[in-house]
């Protein structure tokens, strides 16, 4: 439990988690997520007083990790401007590869993967980080949810097509368009067509569960990627023989047989001794609350926006 009076906040685009924590009161909200084109940070500060209203709490400090935080939005200072007059003191921003780790690993060396409709990698090590990937379901995201349901949907239409095998994945998609000769029209009129695509990971994970061969190598892709990603972020931190933890989460690993390949992909071979595949502590918000007790020391200091005092 951190030290200070503080409002925690893990906002995702799929729903923003809140937690206080203060002498008087601890409360959990939750609240719908991210609406990625409107400017995020009147959004935090939208949630931040929502909270304070709904629980009469008064923190000194914010933490807020955030889905895909880009340079343009890091901004403490503009996020504490908004608040101000709420009584909070002080802001911490990070992006949720942050509050992921800190949340799954606390203070230990190692990497974490976060893989829902999209994914990034995250590694710490003695004196430096890496960030890999979550890059966008245009520019990367490989083995994420998106990247999975895309791939599905691929599959597919070959099958349809008569260019690919015949796969169980065609009655998931027939589910959602019965004419599939005009299933791409009707995707690409979606306002939401990204959680659409990823959606079709779900489906995937059963076929490969139950044996079917194109999601098995849907599978067995996405497991790769995934494993590629944290070999990848832990190489840029290491310098030294350490075994690192690695912690695997989101949905995309509710799938068995994903899990497993994952865990073959990271281990197997003669390198695999070199790493170990831990459980989570806890979640992201856990990791949001930890932002306000980070060491000045710690690795990922560099890389958190700070505003204000608490």
């Amino acid at each position: 439990m951190t030290t200070r009076s503080v409002l925690a906040i893990d906002a995702g685009q799929t729903g923003i988690k809140v937690r206080l924590e203060t002498p008087s009161v601890q409360d959990e909200l939750v609240f719908p997520g991210i609406e990625t084109h409107r400017p995020l940070l009147p959004q935090l500060a939208d949630v931040a007083r929502a909270s304070l209203t709904q629980t009469r709490a008064t923190p000194a400090l914010v933490t807020a990790g955030v889905s895909g935080l880009t340079a343009r939005d890091a901004d403490a200072d503009a996020l504490l401007a908004l608040v101000a007059d709420t009584g909070i003191r002080g802001a911490i921003l990070a992006h949720d590869s942050t509050t992921s780790f800190l949340g799954a690993l606390g203070d230990r060396h190692g990497a974490v993967v976060a893989a829902g409709t999209g994914v990034v990698t995250l590694a710490v090590g003695p004196r430096a980080t890496a960030r890999v990937d979550g890059w966008g379901y245009i520019m990367g995201d490989a083995g994420s949810g998106y990247w999975i349901g895309r791939e599905a949907l691929d599959a597919v239409m070959r099958a349809y097509d008569g260019r690919g095998p015949a796969t169980v994945l065609t009655d998931a998609v027939r589910e959602r368009w019965p004419d599939l000769s005009q299933a791409y029209m009707a995707l690409q009129a979606e306002e939401e067509r990204v959680r659409i695509v990823a959606s079709f990971a779900t489906p995937v994970a059963r076929a490969a569960d139950d044996g079917d061969a194109v999601a098995l190598r849907i599978t067995q892709a996405a497991a790769t990627e995934l494993a590629r990603s944290v070999r990848a972020a832990i190489a840029r931190v290491r310098d030294d023989d350490e075994r690192f933890a690695v912690c695997a989460l989101g949905g995309v690993f509710r799938s068995r047989s994903l899990q497993t390949a994952f865990e073959d992909a990271l281990t197997g071979g003669s390198t695999g001794d070199d790493v170990e595949i831990v459980p989570a502590r806890g979640l992201g918000i856990d990791g949001a609350v930890a932002l306000a007790d980070l060491s000045p020391a710690h690795p990922l200091t560099a890389v958190v926006q700070r505003a204000g005092s608490a």
